[in-house]
């Protein structure tokens, strides 16, 4: 379990980045942060592994606070997914994803050897192993960073942004792929992004800012969707454009499916049925094919 105990953290220019903020990010659970720019997030992400020092409060790891140990092996002991991947320019895959076993002591052979069960873990064939970062696509780079992360089998994952430089198609697959990872490897996995829709597929656990570290709203995609707190959080997740109001369209698609429009009449998703109360259809009874869709199923 993560907590963070009314922190603030005021930078030397005099900005205050977050006052008195105090949460309980559950544990081997996917709990995302969103918010706009400048909300925050990032900076209480990056308090978890002391890349940021709270001005003030505190912030426990199982009751532990972090401020108390050393802060180079807090960090190796934590995983983290930047945006750009930050990857060794000069090291090949296979020891970019060793990076911290060796400094901790692994020896070369022990350390590749995991890597490239790694490589596998998230769906990289072996090989690129031997390639630069400058060889591969944006989505093999972010997967090399997961890997890296995992690579010290830590209880806590940190992902900031980590598929916001890919393009829309790579996305969905690395989305899809970082599901099956939290299924599989059952870790406590803290996502920061500014996407309110990668937040509602991602996460167990949403915790949507405002300014300043103020927390709008929390709990899980269904619970916001269903009742948001404010007018900010109903704007913020579209349900005041009615963009979360899905309705069946008149217009069925030629195998029976159901076809699905936003509260503006915008195509959000078809829906497989053979439910005779939802009209004949073809295909196996599914929550959904669209993002959008399953969304609207959780409201």
């Amino acid at each position: 379990m993560i907590e963070f105990r009314n922190v603030t953290k005021q930078f030397p220019d005099g900005t205050v980045a977050v006052d008195g903020f105090s949460l309980v990010i559950p544990s081997r659970q996917f709990t995302v942060f969103v918010g706009s720019s400048g909300c925050g997030k990032t900076t209480i992400l990056r308090m978890i592994n002391r890349m940021v020092e709270p001005t003030s409060g505190q912030v426990l790891i199982d009751d532990h606070d972090v401020a108390t140990g050393d802060a180079v092996r807090l960090r190796r002991s934590i995983g983290y997914v930047m945006q750009q991947s930050g990857l060794l320019p000069h090291r090949r895959v296979i020891d970019n994803v060793a990076t911290v076993p060796y400094l901790t002591g692994v020896s070369k052979k022990k350390g590749r050897q995991e890597a490239f069960g790694l490589l596998r873990t998230v769906g990289l064939d072996e090989s690129l192993a031997y390639r630069y970062p400058a060889q591969l696509s944006g989505g093999q780079q972010q997967r090399v960073g997961v890997a890296r992360a995992l690579a010290v089998d830590p209880n806590i994952l940190l992902m900031d942004e980590p598929f916001g430089a890919v393009d829309p198609l790579v996305r969905a697959e690395l989305q899809t792929e970082l599901l099956r990872l939290q299924r599989d490897l059952d870790k406590t996995v803290v996502f920061v992004t500014h996407d309110i829709d990668e937040a509602f597929l991602l996460g167990q656990h949403v915790v949507i800012f405002q300014k300043g570290g103020i927390i709008a709203q929390q709990g899980s995609p269904a619970e916001i969707l269903a009742n948001p707190a404010s007018d900010f959080v109903a704007s913020f997740i579209g349900a005041d454009r009615g963009k979360r109001r899905l309705r069946v369209s008149d217009i069925a698609a030629d195998n029976g499916e159901l076809l699905l429009v936003d509260g503006n009449g915008h195509p959000a998703g078809v829906i497989e049925t053979d439910d005779p109360r939802l009209g004949a259809g073809t295909g196996p009874k599914s929550r959904s094919v669209s993002n959008k869709t399953d969304q609207a199923g959780d409201a």
